[in-house]
């Protein structure tokens, strides 16, 4: 069984979900929640607020990889540029942890989870509680990490089946 973190990396609120993965590739949900940090006074505040909740929840919840959001063009340069802080942060936090971190794009995720590269943020909150058996309606952010570590525990089933690293099996464009 290995244990998957999600991030959906986000200045203001950052979506965490954490599966585990079985050596078949099934998947089953074990948490999932937004870290709020606008709590803060001031950006470098809300940063600090991300690095600590990681930490939390790596130390809580001990996950074996780690799967981030790559971080899209956004069509205001200045919350592109937090999106990207934020991202760092998040990774940060992590490595300092020594855990292996997968990139995925968000077209990637939704092509993984729903089977569309361009589907709508709804559909892949509906196939992720689909997938892992949740009743209750997700919140988006979390919804889109636990989307994100599925898509790293689909490639990684795949990449066992075929003899590969995860990074070779996404690589190959």
């Amino acid at each position: 069984m290995t244990r998957i973190l999600g991030i959906d990396p986000g200045s203001q609120r950052t979506g965490v979900g954490i599966i585990d993965v079985d050596a078949a590739g099934r998947v089953s949900h074990v948490h999932h929640q937004p870290l709020v940090l606008l709590g803060a006074d001031d950006f470098p505040q809300r940063m600090k607020l991300l690095v600590l909740g990681l930490a939390d929840l790596c130390r809580e919840y001990q996950p074996q990889e780690v799967a981030i959001e790559r971080v899209f063009m956004a069509r205001n340069p200045d919350s592109a540029l937090k999106l990207g802080q934020a991202r760092g942060a998040a990774i940060s936090a992590v490595v300092l942890r020594d855990l292996p971190v997968h990139e995925y794009a968000a077209s990637e995720i939704k092509l993984a989870v729903v089977g569309r590269g361009g589907a709508e943020k709804q559909q892949v909150q509906h196939m992720v509680g689909l997938m892992l058996n949740l009743k209750t309606k997700l919140q988006a952010d979390a919804a889109d990490a636990l989307a994100v570590a599925i898509t790293h525990a689909h490639v990684r089933a795949t990449a066992n089946r075929l003899g590969l690293s995860a990074r070779q099996a996404w690589g190959r464009k």
